[in-house]
């Protein structure tokens, strides 16, 4: 009879002291307060003392390509800090296409407007490649806010920040055409996330995706993208592409 708790007691040790050491090591690596990534946002502002309540309440979460975060209109309870991954934010339009409007990467603060103005997402988040996020509870920041003047500051620049970014975005889609601004997708894509070994983009977007970020139609974006390859400014294979030809792609951008 005295075998049985014996044997139920060496089943618990064998699992929760993994998990224990396991736990540890996440909290460890994931507090706030240890964190690099937060010197990528506003967050570089808060007081040890406040990164530690707000490690206390956030959560990490590991997120799948093509899983949504948040969708526009809904109502935020908190705030995603990118750690890894790269996530499109992207608006419907009045014709029920997506215009993406950016591509969030490690160290952004997504949902941040929408939480402090105490207003519905204005825009939806999915995952670009797979993700690892931390949710901070609305309240954490908030507080924050209130008694930390250098991070209320710090969420303002940074959303003065996107604005800027807005703004451009604006003068993108009205003053230049579709194959300048496919051109600089391109070599935004390449500047801010790189090639492989191979010169094949790092970030590999769908046709839809790409069409989506300059604000075209999908088939229009699939022909200039025929017409840069023939012209030995692209290349691909299968979904990758790849920049031949820079120089010509910034010429076009430029108007020459």
């Amino acid at each position: 009879m005295s075998f049985i708790p014996k044997v139920r007691n060496m089943i618990i040790i064998k699992f929760y002291i993994p998990l224990f050491i396991y736990s540890k090591f996440m909290s460890d690596d994931h507090r706030c307060e240890n964190c690099i990534v937060r010197q990528f946002n506003s967050l570089r502002a808060m007081s040890k003392e406040e990164l530690k309540k707000v490690s206390d309440t956030k959560s990490t979460r590991s997120v799948k390509k093509g899983d949504v975060l948040f969708e526009e209109g809904e109502k935020l309870n908190g705030v995603f800090c990118v750690r890894s991954g790269i996530s499109k934010l992207s608006k419907l339009s009045a014709n029920g296409k997506d215009q993406i409007v950016k591509l969030a990467t490690k160290g952004e603060v997504m949902g941040q407007r929408s939480v402090i103005a105490e207003e519905s997402a204005n825009l939806s988040a999915i995952a670009v490649d797979d993700m690892e996020v931390c949710f901070i509870p609305k309240e954490a920041i908030v507080n924050t806010l209130h008694q930390n003047p250098n991070f209320t500051f710090e969420v303002l620049r940074h959303m003065a920040h996107d604005l800027r970014e807005a703004d451009d975005v604006i003068v993108n889609m009205s003053q230049k055409t579709v194959k300048q601004r496919i051109a600089e997708a391109f070599l935004y894509l390449k500047n801010n996330f790189g090639e492989d070994k191979d010169g094949y983009l790092r970030l590999v977007l769908s046709r839809e995706d790409i069409a989506n970020v300059v604000g075209t139609a999908t088939e229009s974006c699939i022909r200039i993208i025929s017409e840069f390859k023939k012209k030995g400014y692209l290349k691909s294979t299968g979904k990758k592409l790849g920049i031949i030809d820079a120089k010509k792609l910034q010429d076009l951008v430029d108007g020459f």
